[in-house]
C-alpha cells in the first residue's frame, strides 16, 4: 500500500508506526500479524495495545501497554472492549470498526476537559489472511505542539471534539 493513500497519524510517532505498517503490507495492503516486529516497536511499547476479535466480531484486549491504562484508569489486558467506559469505548469502537472495514490506517485526537488524546489503528491480517486483530497506538500529549497538522477534512466528533480520518 503506498503512503499516499491512507490515514499518516497525527503525531511523529504515530507517522512513524504507520510508514512501518506500510513497508509490511502485502499485495491486499493489509499486514499480516505475524510480519509485526516487536523489536522496531520498542521504543513505543508503553503506547501500543492488539486488539483480537472473534468469530462473532468481539474484541478483546490482547497486550495492552502501560499509557493505556493510563489513560483508561484500569489494565485492559484479557478485557473486551466493551468492558472500557464513556468516551474511551466510543473511540475504540469506532477506531476499531473503521479500520477493520476500510483495512488501512485510521486515528484521530480526542480533547476532553484538558486531555489531549492522540490515537491511531492499524489493521492486521491473520495466517488465513483475514482482519482479525488491530494494533492501536494512544498516547495522551502533554501539548498541542506535538501534533502533526491535522488531516484536510477530518470529521470531528460534536462530543469530545474527536478528529478523526
Amino acid at each position: 500500500m503506498t503512503k499516499q493513500n491512507v490515514f499518516r497519524g497525527v503525531t511523529a510517532v504515530q507517522r512513524s508506526l504507520v510508514d512501518y505498517w506500510c513497508r509490511l503490507g502485502e499485495s491486499d495492503g493489509v499486514p499480516r500479524r505475524e510480519s509485526i516486529d516487536p523489536g522496531h516497536l520498542r521504543s513505543m511499547l508503553a503506547s501500543i495495545s492488539i486488539v483480537e476479535f472473534d468469530e462473532s466480531g468481539a474484541g478483546r484486549f490482547r497486550i495492552a501497554g502501560s499509557r493505556l491504562r493510563d489513560l483508561l484508569g484500569f489494565e485492559a489486558r484479557g478485557r473486551r472492549v466493551e468492558d472500557v467506559a464513556g468516551t474511551a469505548a466510543e473511540t475504540f469502537s469506532l477506531g476499531l470498526s473503521a479500520a477493520i472495514d476500510r483495512g488501512t490506517p485510521v486515528g484521530g485526537v480526542i480533547e476532553t476537559g484538558n486531555r489531549l488524546h492522540a490515537w491511531l489503528r492499524l489493521p492486521l491480517a491473520g495466517a488465513d489472511g483475514r482482519i482479525s486483530q488491530v494494533l492501536c497506538h494512544d498516547e495522551e500529549l502533554a501539548s498541542r505542539r506535538l501534533l502533526l497538522t491535522p488531516p484536510v477534512g477530518a470529521a470531528i466528533h460534536q462530543k469530545s471534539n474527536l478528529h478523526a480520518a
